[in-house]
């Protein structure tokens, strides 16, 4: 019994779009993976000079959980078939996510209006780099966030919203986006916990 619920596991069909984002989310992982051990492993030059982490990264980063937060929130109004509701939530989430994306900027001109660019030293170009790199899959996970608020702002009468609701393809086009959000989430907590041990405030 056990072998066959095995080969069950095994060969079982899935979902090839949600196995697809987890083979991306699992690769935007290792890559930021082996830019983290880089960074350790760079650190140890002579050349390398500590840069302070710029503070609005803190509060980029609460903005970043709050999103998740709400678009929790969102998920469950559209399960509820509280549609009103989910559009309020999903348009916080889209809001955060741009506030974040501000917040980030303004981390990158408080650095540079400290005389830290990409080029001035390695810890200097790793803070950019990571801050960057995670801001491209934000600005990914924005367009996907967008695209699905147009679409919910589109059927504000109730039926309409509950026949988009009921369709298989549009109920995993929402799990999958709001999977890929917290992901990135969570891939900026880890980033900005590294940043922190090694660069403080």
């Amino acid at each position: 019994m056990e072998t066959r619920r095995k080969n069950n596991f095994m060969t079982r069909r899935r979902e090839p779009k949600r196995f697809m984002l987890w083979l991306c989310m699992a690769s935007s992982g290792f890559i930021f993976t082996v830019l983290l051990i880089a960074y350790v492993v760079r650190r140890v030059g002579a050349d390398w000079r500590d840069v302070p982490m710029p503070t609005v990264f803190l509060a980029s980063t609460g903005v970043i959980l709050a999103s998740s937060l709400t678009l929790h929130i969102a998920n469950a109004a559209f399960r509820h078939d509280r549609f009103t509701q989910y559009r309020l939530y999903l348009g916080t989430t889209l809001f955060l996510g741009a506030l974040f994306v501000i917040l980030q900027v303004l981390g990158w001109r408080e650095l540079m209006l400290k005389g830290f660019y990409m080029q001035t030293n390695p810890s200097s170009s790793f803070l950019f780099l990571l801050s960057g790199l995670h801001l491209l899959h934000i600005l990914l996970g924005l367009f996907f966030l967008g695209v699905a608020f147009a679409e919910a702002m589109r059927r504000i009468p109730y039926v309409e919203s509950f026949v988009y609701s009921v369709n298989p393809p549009n109920r995993l086009k929402i799990m999958l986006f709001t999977l890929y959000w917290h992901f990135v989430d969570v891939l900026w907590l880890y980033v900005f916990l590294f940043l922190l041990y090694h660069h403080g405030l």
